[in-house]
């Protein structure tokens, strides 16, 4: 039988690596410039900080995690990605380091996925090296991330598709060389300069987008004309087991910072760890966080030995389940800190703060309960008659006619049962 919880010692070495080199390196570096790596195409200071690192990281086989081989990663697959986002995702800037920063990530995927030997040239190879960086454009003012709802449309003009509409939270889109651009009747790449292209005033981080008459070349189309909700399932799937593997570094941030805390503090006479109500709060944090992160890594687990596809219920289940794992951890060990947690002196406030986001980005909640649920009751079936399968009245008749034969042969063995239930009765 195959059940093995354990690392092979090869690539734990490589866990640890990434580990050390995350916390003597990376983090210094974000704390002082937590954009260095975007900005290092503009700023050669910045590109003589990064470079060298990203260089190291090559050196270790670990740039662009998430692809395959052939596509210019190491194939490590989704479990063994899984236990490296477990380290990255304690360190804002770590992603972009290793060349795995989202949106980029997921919109790679799509064109390593769907896009012509052309496309991948003009724009996969760019995106792999951070030569250029890029944001996806789908969810719309009017309808959210509904794509029976959407608007925006590509109307072909000879040689070029014209874009009108509106998209909503393009994270990044400011910032970005590339959008990938979601309309009713397919997924286009739309440089960010294209005329017609209008960036709103607001929200600053994730954009609010028009595309005013935006003209692009027939080649700009990823994948099928009227397949871009295929696209975006094969993209978003991706998206949300990879947030969640970086959510279990937040979770267990949050966590070490708790018990940390809760051991150097003192209320009432003796360290606020000896308080039952805090040793309440780490106990079910500890177990929230082990579920979260075995639901994870057993769902990268099934993609790894099926696809994305097969474990969609699972990548649905995990999604939701991560919002609330770190809503609920964070918010523990905000209260054990105190005061001090309120404050952007610590990563605390926030987790807290971001714990809601995650509950929205990629679709709400609600709807992946609905998804979860749906697919559930697809394994089960109505019952017969008035009374469930589990019905004990009735199990019991059924177990009755099972032993009436035996009964007859034996009597001894009736008797048996009839003092059997005589005891039972007075138990009530």
């Amino acid at each position: 039988m195959a059940w093995d919880f354990s690392t092979e010692p090869e690539f734990q070495k490589k866990l640890d690596w990434v580990e050390e080199f995350c916390r003597e390196e990376i983090e210094p570096l974000e704390l002082l410039f937590p954009f260095a790596v975007r900005a290092k195409r503009s700023d050669p200071k910045m590109a003589e900080l990064v470079n060298p690192l990203q260089d190291e990281i090559k050196a270790q086989g670990l740039w662009a995690i998430f692809l395959d081989e052939e596509l210019g990663g190491p194939g490590y697959g989704q479990l063994k990605l899984g236990l490296l986002n477990e380290i990255l995702g304690k360190y804002s800037s770590a992603p972009a380091m290793f060349g795995c920063q989202a949106p980029d990530t997921g919109n790679m995927e799509m064109l390593a996925a769907y896009g012509t030997e052309e496309q991948k040239e003009r724009w996969l190879k760019p995106l792999l090296n951070q030569e250029i960086f890029s944001a996806y454009s789908m969810t719309e003012p009017q309808g959210g991330s509904d794509p029976n709802l959407f608007k925006t449309t590509a109307v072909r003009d000879g040689n070029e598709w014209v874009i009108n509409g509106e998209k909503w939270f393009t994270s990044a889109g400011r910032a970005a060389d590339i959008l990938f651009v979601m309309t009713v009747n397919g997924m286009f790449i739309v440089p960010r300069d294209t005329p017609g292209v209008e960036i709103q005033p607001y929200p600053q981080s994730h954009n609010w987008i028009k595309y005013n008459e935006v003209r692009v070349p027939l080649d700009h189309l990823l994948g099928p004309e009227n397949g871009a909700k295929v696209l975006a399932q094969r993209r978003l799937g991706g998206g949300r087991i990879h947030h969640a593997m970086r959510t279990i570094a937040q979770c267990k941030k949050a966590f070490d910072m708790m018990c940390e805390r809760a051991l150097s503090r003192e209320s009432h006479g003796k360290i606020i760890a000896e308080h039952q109500m805090v040793q309440e709060k780490i106990a079910e944090s500890y177990a929230d966080l082990e579920m979260l992160r075995l639901f994870v890594l057993q769902t990268a687990w099934k993609i790894d030995n099926t696809s994305t596809q097969e474990t969609r219920t699972d990548i649905a289940a995990v999604k939701f389940t991560m919002a609330r794992v770190l809503r609920e951890i964070s918010f523990r060990a905000l209260h054990i800190f105190g005061s001090l947690g309120t404050t952007n002196l610590t990563p605390l406030q926030a987790m807290y703060a971001g714990a809601p986001t995650m509950g929205i980005a990629d679709g709400v909640d609600e709807v992946h309960k609905a998804t979860v649920a749906r697919n559930v009751l697809k394994n089960y079936r109505p019952h017969e008659g008035l009374f469930p399968t589990e019905f004990i009245p009735a199990k019991k008749e059924a177990a009755l006619k099972k032993f009436e034969a035996r009964f007859e042969a034996d009597p001894e063995l009736k008797k048996r049962y009839e003092q059997m239930q005589a005891y039972m009765a007075t138990r009530g």
